[in-house]
């Protein structure tokens, strides 16, 4: 399967035997833009069908994970209510897909891991982040609901006390606190991240398949009891999109002040 032909916006590698590395190729900061979102929705399934695939390795280009959706993004969901809704199912795929994945998926978080590309790491079963790494939901600050992961994954992460403190204050995260509050496995020095995350992903894809796969699916059971609660949530943050919150919102980041809103 040509995977980078239909895929264009990430690169597909082999470090190791049985370990996919898939980069993440955006735009500034690797943003994701409509095709690297609708990209990542979509992947998962096909990589099913690659064979001897037996972990993934996520990472950024440039020494960035992903700053999240782009203003690109932002503006095609703002133009119809097609779009919109077509952004909505990438969005739930984009968080279920690494989750439903049967392979092990591993996460090299370097510089940022913002909004949508904080959703695909977290996504993953081990994120490997660097110790001054910022991690950052964002979604208070352009003013629509912390919705996509951050219903499903922190307050069983973190609990519900921090989840909510970090969350409705879009207070960012160091990978060293995330590591500390339980938000990710392992927080390491910066330059060491790519090193430590593709050895995770070689000791994965060199153990018991069948038994890593069940392993997995049976772990995610905790998360699949809350993807009602998912799903409520992502259709809230999405019905933001056309508020004037979020207008407020897209104007500060443009001009990169802090938000002002009515």
């Amino acid at each position: 399967m040509d995977l980078e032909g239909r895929y264009p916006s990430l690169a597909f590698t082999w470090p190791r035997l049985g370990v996919l590395e898939i980069t993440l190729r955006g735009e500034k900061l690797n943003a994701l833009g409509p095709e690297a979102h609708r990209d990542l929705a979509r992947v998962w399934r096909d990589l099913e069908e690659v064979e001897g695939v037996k972990a993934i390795l996520l990472r950024g280009q440039g020494g960035v994970f992903s700053a999240g959706g782009s203003f690109a993004l932002i503006e095609e969901m703002r133009s119809s209510h097609e779009a919109l809704m077509r952004v909505f199912w990438e969005a739930r795929e984009l968080v279920l897909g690494p989750l439903g994945f049967p392979r092990p998926v591993v996460a090299a978080v370097e510089g940022v891991a913002v909004g949508a590309g904080l959703a695909l790491a977290l996504a993953s079963d081990v994120v490997v982040a660097g110790k001054k790494a910022r991690l950052l939901d964002g979604h208070l600050r352009l003013g629509v609901a912390a919705g996509d992961h951050a219903v499903l994954l922190w307050p069983l992460l973190v609990g519900m006390a921090k989840a909510k403190y970090h969350l409705l204050l879009n207070e960012p995260l160091t990978g060293e606190e995330a590591e500390r509050l339980g938000l990710i496995a392992l927080a390491v020095e910066d330059e060491k991240v790519y090193e430590k995350a593709l050895e995770v992903a070689t000791r994965l894809a060199q153990g018991p398949k069948e038994a890593l796969s069940l392993t997995k699916h049976a772990l995610n059971g905790w998360f699949r009891t809350l993807v009602p609660h998912f799903e409520v949530s992502l259709a809230l943050e999405f019905l933001g999109f056309s508020g004037k919150e979020l207008e407020e919102g897209l104007k500060a980041l443009k001009e990169k002040r802090p938000p002002r809103f009515p």
